[in-house]
């Protein structure tokens, strides 16, 4: 078995784990339905992440989550007819969930990539980022050429983490893992860690619309294309449904004016 492929079984073993505690509360929060649908009577069960704005992120105001998945997935599901009830329960019990079935398809800003192909099935691309480093504003950090023998903060089973893990050992840094984006900036914020690793969009968002206090540290890296997944082999008329309202919300304009809403 190649590294990568145990990697990624270690990753998804610890989020089954996660997944039948995380997702499918009822809260009353997390869980939102669509009700709009007439494809054959059906509703499917979308998972995704909590704290990942502008993608997906509570707002307190409705006390419901919204972003830029939440409304691209919404504009689809009109545009095909479609039912569905979305459970905001976060990154690593939305793999958990849709891993052992419990879920059809996870919405979740998530990074199409060759190792994630071997347990999923991708939409067409609906964005495009890539990852970079962060610290507090004040702090003394320009480039990579500042970070050595640092310690990073990363989430759980992402993209950043694997870039911060490509860094690690010529940079002689500690890397401390997180389940959630919150907790990252959490721990950079605080000075428990030096720095953080985040999707560019996402970052840039918390610093110009959040207002976090935190600046960029070196370059947009490892820019790939996100997707809406389901399990391999399964779901597929999900697959294609999705990927015709995108087709559809982008000829439009319901696309980019979604895009335009979180100023990205």
């Amino acid at each position: 078995m190649k590294k990568a492929t145990r990697a990624l079984a270690a990753i998804m073993t610890f989020a089954l784990l996660l997944g039948f505690a995380g997702c499918n509360s009822n809260d009353g929060k997390n869980t939102q339905t669509s009700t709009t649908g007439t494809t054959a009577g059906k509703k499917y069960l979308i998972v995704a992440d909590n704290s990942f704005a502008p993608f997906e992120f509570l707002d307190a105001a409705t006390n419901t989550y919204v972003g830029v998945d939440m409304d691209i997935l919404a504009a689809i599901a009109a545009d095909q007819g479609f039912s569905y009830t979305v459970d905001n329960c976060g990154w690593d019990a939305s793999l958990g969930n849709l891993a052992n079935g419990q879920a059809d398809g996870m919405i979740a800003g998530m990074t199409i990539t060759d190792e994630r192909k071997e347990t999923y099935d991708f939409s067409n691309a609906y964005f495009e980022d890539g990852q970079t480093l962060f610290a507090k504003a004040d702090s003394n950090f320009s480039g990579l050429e500042d970070i050595k023998g640092k310690t990073v903060a990363v989430k759980t089973g992402t993209m950043g983490a694997s870039y911060v893990e490509s860094l690690k050992e010529e940079y002689e840094l500690t890397v401390n893992s997180y389940e959630g984006s919150d907790e990252v900036y959490a721990a950079v914020s605080s000075g428990n860690v030096d720095l953080g690793v985040e999707d560019f969009s996402v970052i840039s968002y918390k610093i110009d619309a959040a207002g976090l206090s935190f600046k960029l540290v070196g370059e947009k890296v490892n820019v790939k294309p996100y997707g809406f997944a389901v399990l391999k082999g399964k779901n597929a008329e999900l697959l294609t449904l999705f990927n015709a309202g995108l087709a559809n919300i982008k000829a439009n304009g319901t696309y980019e004016t979604i895009l335009a809403k979180y100023g990205i």
